[in-house]
């Protein structure tokens, strides 16, 4: 523009954007970077097995398929901007199979969209629109499917086709309007979900519409897209930078500390104790003796987790042991009780004890695999 001018708000893209304008909290999406992985760094299984809030889904396979948190190499385009860790899915190479799938996925829970500003039941521009964008990079040169589906009410599908060369990282940036036929719910269900394709066969897809919503109908609406990745040995796909923000325009990605970031994934995974491989006792608990053969430790939850919480801990032959009247146990058992909720759980150890009612105990890991959690996913 030229001459003076009464503006009523600042928005911008990429590195051009007022260094002044209000961005914090402007991104939605956990861990975006993909420097939280509380679970592992490596996994050969679907699921949430590494990088937190993201999770690797697979099927037909006859050959691996290994989830893993890796590092982007310096230099590269998104290694200048901040970021140094990538998820990525490693194909040890598949037999031709149209019915074979595998993607990344990332669920956002409803209430955080709903109350986001987002006016996703219209589509006339400004703050009636989201944008999504990422790095992306695949070892096979191909088109790739994005596509988002809602998570409430009729399910409306919005899909992209994405062409990568080689090996090369490629900065993503799509605009999506918002659509009447939408419905969020304000609560702590699935309210969008993203999914990044490495592999969808064409038993899934027929060329359906794309860069604008539809209402989903099973395999029809989705696009086909490339199909090389799916038979090439150590063939792989690598995603960071996500941010999903709301107006036409991205902004540069909200940086938070590694602080933040993690108190963000606890909401859905919090790891009480983990041997991490150190080879030393942790202790992690003072436990009560509710009976000659029980015991019970209260832990509180920080911050409140999405539900009740389920336990996921690793067991096997003397993996934990209890300490009392100078003398020992090994168990290898827990049971959250029933009275757990999102804010704190009731850890019960039933089995392989013999304590003195109303007696502390103290709790400590003994095996370098030893892991104890809580789980909030979706």
């Amino acid at each position: 523009v030229t001459g003076i001018c009464t503006a009523t708000s600042f928005s911008g893209s990429g590195e051009n954007l007022t260094r002044t304008t209000q961005l914090s909290h402007r991104n939605v999406v956990i861990n975006g970077d993909m420097r939280i992985a509380q679970r592992a760094t490596s996994h050969g299984s679907s699921g949430y097995r590494t990088i937190d809030r993201f999770k690797m889904t697979a099927g037909g396979a006859n050959a691996a398929l290994t989830q893993a948190q890796v590092d982007v190499s310096s230099g590269t385009s998104p290694y200048v901007r901040g970021f140094r860790k990538a998820y990525s899915i490693t194909n040890a190479g598949q037999n031709a199979n149209n019915q074979g799938y595998v993607y990344m996925l990332y669920e956002i829970e409803a209430q955080d969209i709903a109350t986001s500003g987002w006016r996703y039941m219209y589509n006339s521009g400004g703050d009636d629109y989201i944008t999504v964008s990422f790095w992306v990079k695949a070892s096979v040169a191909q088109t790739y499917l994005f596509f988002i589906h809602t998570g409430d009410g009729t399910t409306k599908e919005w899909n992209h086709l994405i062409s990568l060369s080689a090996n090369a990282w490629t900065k993503i940036t799509l605009p999506i309007p918002g659509n009447s036929g939408i419905t969020i719910n304000n609560d702590t269900g699935v309210g969008l979900r993203l999914y990044w394709c490495a592999y969808l066969g064409d038993h899934y897809t027929s060329g359906g519409t794309v860069d604008q919503w539809v209402t989903h109908s099973g395999y029809t609406s989705r696009p086909d897209m490339g199909a090389g990745w799916w038979t090439t040995s150590n063939a792989t796909l690598q995603l960071t930078g996500v941010q999903l923000e709301v107006g036409e325009q991205a902004t540069p990605f909200e940086h938070r500390s590694i602080g933040e970031q993690l108190q963000r994934c606890r909401r859905y995974y919090q790891v009480l104790v983990d041997q991490a491989g150190s080879g030393s006792n942790k202790s992690f608990a003072i436990a009560c003796a509710y009976s000659s053969s029980s015991m019970h430790s209260t832990h509180l939850l920080s911050p409140e987790m999405r539900t009740v919480p389920t336990l996921d801990y690793t067991t096997g032959t003397n993996y934990y042991r209890a300490f009392y009247n100078n003398t020992a146990d090994y168990f290898d058992q827990f049971v959250l009780v029933g009275n757990s909720h999102a804010n704190a759980v009731d850890l019960m150890v039933s089995s392989g004890l013999s304590v003195t009612q109303g007696n502390a105990v103290l709790i400590r890991t003994t095996n370098d695999a030893s892991k104890i959690a809580f789980t909030a996913e979706f």
